[in-house]
């Protein structure tokens, strides 16, 4: 379900404190080279994902980076969990988009047998587990998830559910259980002792649509939204771990990148502060921002505000899961102008399939093409270089074919900024302040990570 522009595995750590060190979970992301592949099949990827959308200790850690250049396969996060007494270790997709985490269980129906990721899929069977228990509608847990639409109740056996549907007709349905999670702890580069929390997740036992295919197949969804049924807010609600996570994905051929449980410190981020969700009900739960303008090469480009304005139906959300960028429809066209008016008369302005591309000699690259700024509230503007907002697309001669990776979505007023715009950037997600920052960055090298407030 999530997809993305480049060939690389994303290898990543989860850090909090737990017993006096942080845990850390290994994120993997498999997704297909762009080598080959169309903008058109990229944005029928991001479609489906758009469309399933509903400081005290400094640490340093360093994961190997794996990788897949298959082309014909379908890209996501996806992360190692362990669950349950004796442990057993589950994949699972990492999604901004969602609260809940939740496997597949055994007796399940539509549960994909295996994996075109290379993994081993596992069922969580709760008898098996010493330390499981299932949740009653009595707990205040599974009222919470009540209140915000990620829990149901059975009066026929008092027992706490779910059902999510997704709007490319996929869905998932099942019960809640309340069991341990485990984590490997890392201190400075050194392995410590294992620790262990209780969380409530989900147990499927039911998955329809793409779900049960086996092309992209995980053990399950983890999700990283702000609701009380995340683990995320569990953990903090535990004492455990802060409400706060960073990212810094690589944007180079070998890819690679961190995923953590805490805030990557660099003294250059500039936040945002997050819409608060009031004004965008049909973004939730998703991490929304207020685009005030867009500037090529310093200018502002003649974009009505109302085109970005926060409401119910516009809006402007960060997704780690979306491979490209997309602006609000009204958008679109002066943003592609503006640039086209700043390429040098030697690159030939091109349109490929309904894309606005450009054909550039071998002798040049794309740094001739113009800076691009979008400016956010207060006053952080997020700088892409062109090889943030452009995308190769194969040879022509002696020379290249770039496309501009931003797209449209006919019809909606939405601005979705994807892996295009993220990589090569340290993005903080400060739940507790309700802001979101970011700051170029070589994402080689090694970050330093607090633990939050």
């Amino acid at each position: 379900m999530e997809t993305v522009a480049a060939a690389f595995f994303f290898a990543a750590v989860v850090l909090s404190a737990v017993g006096g060190s942080p845990v850390t979970l290994t994120l993997e992301r498999a997704f297909p080279s762009n080598d080959g592949v169309e903008l058109s099949e990229l944005r029928a990827r991001d479609s489906l994902r758009h469309r399933r959308m509903l400081q005290s200790t400094n640490y340093v850690v360093d994961f190997p980076v794996k990788g897949t250049f298959d082309p014909s396969q379908v890209g996501l996060y996806y992360t190692k969990v362990k669950l349950g007494t004796p442990p057993r270790e589950f994949y699972v997709q990492i999604d901004t988009g969602s609260d809940v985490l939740w496997v597949s269980c055994g007796s399940c129906n539509g549960c994909p047998q295996t994996s075109g990721l290379q993994i081993q899929l596992n069922y969580f069977d709760p008898r098996s587990s010493s330390t499981s228990s299932l949740i009653s509608c009595s707990d205040r847990r599974c009222r919470s998830g009540v209140q915000t639409s990620d829990a149901s109740c059975s009066s026929q056996n008092n027992q706490c559910t779910y059902t999510f549907q997704y709007g490319d007709g996929s869905g998932t349905s099942g019960y809640y259980v309340s069991d341990l999670m485990h984590f490997a702890g890392i201190f400075e580069g050194t392995l410590t002792t294992n620790s262990s929390a209780s969380v409530v997740f989900g147990c499927s036992i039911l998955q329809t649509g793409d779900l049960t295919k086996s092309e992209r197949a995980v053990d399950g969804i983890f999700g990283f939204g702000q609701q009380g049924m995340s683990v995320i807010s569990q953990l903090s609600l535990q004492g455990i771990a802060p409400r706060v996570f960073s990212h810094c994905l690589k944007g180079d051929n070998s890819g690679g990148g961190v995923l953590v449980l805490g805030e990557i410190v660099e003294p250059n981020i500039v936040y945002s502060p997050l819409v608060q969700s009031q004004y965008v009900h049909l973004l939730e739960p998703h991490y929304n921002l207020n685009l005030q303008s867009i500037s090529v090469n310093g200018q502002i480009v003649p974009i009505a505000p109302a085109v970005f304005a926060t409401s119910n139906n516009r809006g402007t959300i960060v997704d780690s899961g979306t491979t490209l960028a997309y602006l609000a429809e009204e958008a679109y066209n002066p943003f592609v102008n503006a640039i086209t008016a700043l390429v040098p008369q030697s690159v030939r302005s091109v349109l490929s399939r309904g894309n606005q591309c450009y054909l550039i000699t071998t002798s040049s690259n794309v740094d001739i093409f113009p800076q691009v700024s979008l400016n956010f509230a207060g006053g952080a503007s997020l700088v892409l270089r062109p090889q943030d907002y452009l995308m190769q697309q194969n040879y022509i001669g002696e020379g290249s074919v770039w496309c501009i990776g931003f797209q449209r979505i006919p019809g909606q007023s939405i601005t979705i900024l994807g892996d295009l715009v993220l990589k090569d950037k340290i993005f903080v997600y400060d739940l507790a302040g309700q802001r979101i920052g970011w700051a170029n960055y070589d994402c080689e090298y090694h970050l330093h990570y607090t633990e939050g407030t």
